[in-house]
C-alpha cells in the first residue's frame, strides 16, 4: 500500500526523502509528496501520478528544511489526484498516512460541524485536523496526538511534522508496518527497512498501538496506553545498495530471471545435501502431533496455498483447508485443537493475513508463517518462521516470491510426511534429488523465452484467455490467468481442465486462446481430452508441455511451449516459468506498465 519516511536530520533532508520514496514506489504510484519544515512554515510539495512527477516538480520548487515527511499512495479514498495527495496539511502540522481510517466520515463531519474546512476528499485529513484542533487549542503535540488516536478506528501508519516544532516528528501504527531508524545525529521513520537502509541499518520495529517522538537525539516510545516503553534496536539487514534493473527491460524480467538463484538460495536452508533429508528450522513444539493444517493467504500465495494443499495431503496424509484472507474470518471457520495454521505472504504486512493470523493465534492455533521478509509483523508473531530468500521483489506481480514459496511449501510437506511416517527414507532421498534438480529446470525453462515471446503476439489482441491445468496445475493456471490480468490487462480465468464442460465452454470460440498447462504424467491424458474439447468447438490452443506431451497432443494448437521433462513434484515451480513469461511478453507487446500496473500496489496493508 501507502509508503511513507520522515526524518529528523542534521542536513537538508528532501533528496533523502525522495529516495527513500523511490526504494518504497512499488506500494503505490497514484502520487506522492513531502513536506519539510523550514524557517517556521511547512514547505509542502505534491505531484499526481508517479513519483518522478514529484522529482519535477522538486526540481521547479525546492523543499529546504533539515526536518520532513514524504509519502508515495495507493488511492483507498479519494480519486489520485494532486489534492488528494500525501501529506495533508493545516496552519499547524502536515501528516502521511498509510492505512485506512474507517470511521473517517463521522470524525469529519463533526470537524466541519466544528468550523474544519478540507480540501481533499481522503480519509486521511481527517487525521490531520483532529490533531490540529488540539494544538490550536494549547496542546502540545505529544498530547495532541494522545487525544486524536483513540479517536481513529481502522488501521494506519502515521508521521506528523510540526510547523513551530521544526526538531521532531511523531509516528504511530496501528495494523500497518512502522519502523523507526537510528543514526548519527538523526533519526528516521519509514514504512519499511527497505526504505531506511541507505540511512541506516539500527532499526526499531514498532508494536500495535505504539506510537513516538523522535528527535535529532533518539527516540521515546509509548504504548497503546501512553506508558513509555523499550523496544529493541535490531540490525535491518535490508540492503543499502539501490536496487537496479541491469540490463534487463523491466524489474519483472529481471526477477523472472532470477528465479534459479533464489530457488537455490531457499532450498539451502532446508536441504541437506550431506545426507540427502529436509530439515526446518528448529522449534519448540512438536509438529507430527498436528491433526489438521489451515492454509490462509492472497493472491498468488493463495495459489502456492492450494498446491501445497495436494503436496501436503499426497505425501504427508495431513488433512488440509484452505482459505482466502480475506474472507477467512467472516465465516467463522471451526479451528479444532492441535491445528497448524500457515500463513503466505512475501510483505508479511498483508492486512488480511495478518489479520486472518491473530485471529487463529487467540482462537489457540500454532502458527507457521512463509514469509520473504523475516523482520516483518507476520514474521515476529510466528511460532514456526519459514522464510524464503527470494530478495526484494520489486515488480508488483510477484514471479520469484512465488517459486521460493512453492519450495519451503515443497519441503515442509516432505518434512511433515517423514515426521508422520509416511515417507522412508529412500522416498526422502528421491524428494531431495529432485528438490536439487529445480533450479536447472528452471534454468532449461527459461531457455524457452524467445520462443514465448515470439508467440505472444498471438495472445495480445485477445480480450478474454482461458487457462486449464489438472491436479497441482490447475492452481497455476489461476496463477497464469492472475499474471496475464495484472500487467496485461486482458480478462482471464483459469479453471480445473475437467470444469472446463460444466459450463465455461460456452464461451469458447475462435476469438478466445486457451492456455493448456499439460507436464506427462498420470493427469496428462484427461487434460488432453479437455483440450480436444476446446478444440472442437473452434478454440485455440496453446500447449505448455513436455517434448511426449508435445509430440502426443501438439498437433493442431496455435503454439506450443516446450518444457524440460520433470517430476511432478517440482512441475509447479518449473510451470511457473513460462506462464510468468507469457503474461510478460503480452504485456510488452501492448505497451503496458510491466512493474507498476494500474490500481495495483506490491504490499495490500489496507482490508
Amino acid at each position: 500500500m501507502c509508503g511513507i519516511i520522515g526524518i529528523v536530520g542534521k542536513e537538508e533532508v528532501a533528496d533523502r526523502l525522495v529516495d527513500g520514496l523511490r526504494r518504497m514506489e512499488y506500494r503505490g504510484y497514484d502520487s506522492a509528496g513531502v513536506c519539510t519544515v523550514h524557517d517556521g512554515q511547512l514547505v509542502r510539495r505534491r505531484a499526481e501520478g508517479k513519483l518522478i512527477n514529484l522529482v519535477k516538480e522538486l526540481i521547479k520548487d525546492p523543499a529546504p528544511g533539515l526536518t520532513g515527511i514524504a509519502h508515495t499512495r495507493w488511492a483507498t479514498h479519494g480519486a489520485p489526484t494532486a489534492a488528494n495527495a500525501h501529506p495533508h496539511a493545516t496552519g499547524e502540522l502536515a501528516l502521511v498516512h498509510n492505512g485506512i481510517i474507517e470511521n473517517f466520515r463521522s470524525l469529519r463531519e463533526g470537524l466541519e460541524g466544528r468550523g474544519r474546512t478540507f480540501e481533499s476528499q481522503t480519509d486521511t485529513e481527517v487525521v490531520a485536523h483532529l490533531v490540529s484542533e488540539q494544538i490550536e487549542a494549547g496542546l502540545s503535540p505529544q498530547d495532541a496526538v494522545k487525544v486524536a488516536l483513540p479517536q481513529l478506528r481502522g488501521a494506519f501508519a502515521l508521521a506528523i511534522a510540526f510547523r513551530r516544532f521544526p526538531d521532531m516528528l511523531i509516528g504511530a501504527r496501528l495494523g500497518s508496518p512502522l519502523v523507526v531508524g537510528y543514526g548519527d545525529g538523526e533519526t528516521y521513520l519509514g514504512s519499511d527497512a527497505l526504505a531506511l537502509a541507505p540511512l541506516t541499518q539500527k532499526i526499531t520495529y514498532l508494536d500495535e498501538g505504539d506510537w513516538v517522538v523522535i528527535t535529532r537525539d533518539g527516540a521515546q516510545i509509548f504504548d497503546v496506553d501512553n506508558n513509555p516503553v523499550e523496544r529493541e534496536i535490531v540490525a535491518s539487514g535490508a540492503s543499502a545498495v539501490a536496487i537496479e534493473k541491469g540490463n534487463y527491460r523491466h524489474f519483472m524480467q529481471k526477477e523472472i530471471f532470477e528465479q534459479p538463484t533464489v530457488v537455490a538460495q531457499t532450498l539451502h536452508s532446508y536441504v541437506r545435501q550431506v545426507d540427502q533429508s529436509v530439515a526446518l528450522p528448529q522449534i519448540d513444539f512438536d509438529l507430527s502431533k498436528v491433526q489438521r493444517i489451515t492454509i490462509v493467504a492472497c493472491g498468488t500465495s493463495y495459489y502456492a496455498g492450494m498446491v501445497a494443499k495436494y503436496w501436503i495431503e499426497q505425501f504427508a496424509r495431513l488433512p488440509v483447508d484452505i482459505d482466502v484472507a480475506s474472507e477467512f474470518r467472516y465465516r467463522d471457520p471451526v479451528l479444532e485443537p492441535g491445528g497448524l495454521a500457515l500463513f503466505i505472504s512475501q510483505s508479511g504486512e498483508t492486512a488480511d493475513t495478518l489479520a486472518a493470523l491473530r485471529h487463529c493465534k487467540a482462537e489457540g492455533q500454532t502458527i507457521a508463517v512463509v514469509v520473504n521478509v523475516p523482520t516483518s509483523t507476520m514474521a515476529r508473531e510466528a511460532d514456526l518462521l519459514l522464510p524464503t530468500h527470494a530478495g526484494p521483489e520489486i515488480g508488483v506481480a510477484s514471479t520469484k516470491a512465488f517459486t521460493c514459496q512453492l519450495a519451503v511449501l515443497a519441503a515442509l510437506a516432505a518434512r511433515l510426511a517423514v515426521l508422520r511416517g509416511r515417507m522412508d527414507r529412500a522416498e526422502e532421498m528421491t524428494v531431495v534429488k529432485h528438490l536439487v534438480e529445480t533450479p536447472a529446470c528452471l534454468n532449461a525453462a527459461l531457455g524457452h523465452d524467445e520462443e514465448i515471446a515470439d508467440m505472444a503476439h498471438l495472445i495480445a489482441p485477445a480480450r478474454d484467455v482461458l487457462y486449464l491445468g489438472r491436479g497441482p496445475d490447475f492452481p497455476l493456471a489461476l496463477e497464469g490467468a492472475l499474471k496475464l490480468k495484472e500487467i496485461s490487462y486482458i480478462h482471464a480465468e483459469g479453471y480445473a481442465s475437467g470444469e472446463m464442460k460444466h459450463g465455461p465452454i460456452a464461451l469458447i470460440d475462435e476469438a478466445v486462446p486457451v492456455i493448456v498447462l499439460a507436464p506427462s504424467g498420470p493427469l496428462f491424458e484427461k487434460t488432453v481430452s479437455n483440450m480436444q474439447e476446446v478444440r472442437a468447438r473452434g478454440g485455440k490452443v496453446v500447449l505448455i508441455s513436455d517434448a511426449e506431451g508435445i509430440a502426443e497432443a501438439g498437433e493442431g494448437c496455435i503454439a506450443t511451449i516446450e518444457m524440460p521433462k520433470v517430476h511432478p513434484l517440482i512441475a509447479p515451480l518449473v510451470y511457473a516459468v513460462p506462464v510468468q513469461l507469457l503474461a510478460y511478453h503480452v504485456a510488452c507487446v501492448k505497451g503496458t506498465d510491466v512493474d507498476q500496473p494500474r490500481n495495483l500496489a506490491k504490499s495490500v496493508t489496507v482490508e
